[in-house]
């Protein structure tokens, strides 16, 4: 019996198998309008024909200055819900459940009106200088998160997922090396975590279905937060409602990380084992019996397949032989599924 096929519950949403679509910018709001556009409904409906549970659509700017380009998807404004909506229902159509990330980019906005951040640091030397966010500024994004949750539930979304990895902004709040406010922003590790505990209460505000946070749960650098901070961080979100801490790394300041075949399941199996939330890993996963083992040995309760997926729309099927798994077919490929 595969449990990588098995079903998991989360809040009264089901998913059909621990397989995730990581989030993955797709630069196709080409009208730099954070639009869904036809490529859009042809990504991510084809993973869900090929038996994904969860589509998990990429990191989806809650402002328009809070956009990693100018391509990426939108979720400011009302216009944004009618084909957030269709996608929705066409992923649903096929078996998948559906998440959005909720996202800001911060500093790392690849912009060229004004960009925010925790502090006046540049990424690197290339980078805009951001304006260090003022409490008005702070109020107005929270409001941004909590009205970005509220369209995603008017689009019919399963499940949110809080982007607070890879360098962006709430990540910025939450690491010493991009952090240096001296209000209660800054600080104590309890500080900041403030910006991230005050968006999930407004995210509260407007939605009662599940919510994930993705982390970066390795800094690479000294002087970065550890595993201990991940682990008080992990248990706050937790204590807020937080179903899964999805365990990713890096992107807070630049760094060379040395990657390979599953490199960051260990930070999903430490939280897992410390705190007792479900978690996911990500990174280089890219067999099935890889992803197998995972879950079996309760190193991660989803595995979320990012490149292997951009390779294959199909991975699961190909999982499924691997593991000698009888994947149900979608009527329309039942001749040619085995």
């Amino acid at each position: 019996m595969s449990k990588l096929f098995s079903a998991i519950e989360f809040k009264g949403t089901t998913l059909k198998n621990r397989i995730v679509m990581s989030p993955m910018c797709m630069y196709s709001s080409l009208h730099k309008d954070g639009m869904v556009t036809p490529f859009h409904l042809s990504h991510y409906i084809s993973r869900a024909v090929g038996q994904v549970g969860l589509i998990m659509v990429e990191s989806t700017a809650v402002q328009p200055e809070g956009r990693i380009s100018e391509e990426d998807l939108g979720i400011w404004d009302d216009q944004h819900i009618p084909g957030l909506r269709q996608l929705n229902e066409e992923i649903h159509h096929y078996g998948a459940k559906t998440g959005i990330q909720l996202g800001h980019a911060g500093r790392k906005a690849q912009l060229t009106a004004p960009i925010y951040a925790p502090s006046a640091l540049p990424f690197n030397e290339s980078s805009i200088t951001p304006e260090a966010m003022t409490n008005e500024d702070i109020s107005v994004t929270l409001e941004a998160f909590k009205n970005g949750a509220r369209r995603a539930k008017e689009a019919g979304f399963d499940i949110i997922e809080i982007h607070a990895a890879h360098g962006y902004l709430i990540n910025q709040f939450l690491s010493p090396l991009t952090n240096k406010r001296a209000d209660k922003y800054g600080g104590s590790r309890e500080n900041r975590y403030q910006f991230l505990q005050e968006i999930i209460q407004a995210v509260k505000t407007e939605w009662d279905g599940p919510m994930f946070v993705r982390i970066s749960a390795h800094e690479y650098h000294e002087k970065g937060n550890t595993e201990a901070d991940f682990i008080f961080f992990t248990r706050r979100m937790k204590a807020q409602g937080a179903n899964l801490i999805d365990c990713s790394s890096g992107g807070v300041v630049p760094a060379r990380i040395k990657s390979f075949p599953g490199y960051q399941v260990k930070h999903s199996e430490v939280i897992r084992k410390e705190t007792a939330i479900a978690t996911g890993a990500v990174g280089l996963i890219t067999t099935g019996i890889q992803a197998e083992e995972m879950v079996q040995n309760q190193r991660a309760d989803l595995v979320f397949i990012g490149r292997a997926l951009l390779r294959n729309p199909y991975w699961a099927k190909a999982a499924a032989d691997e593991l000698g798994y009888d994947l149900d077919a979608p009527k329309q490929y039942e001749r040619g599924w085995n």
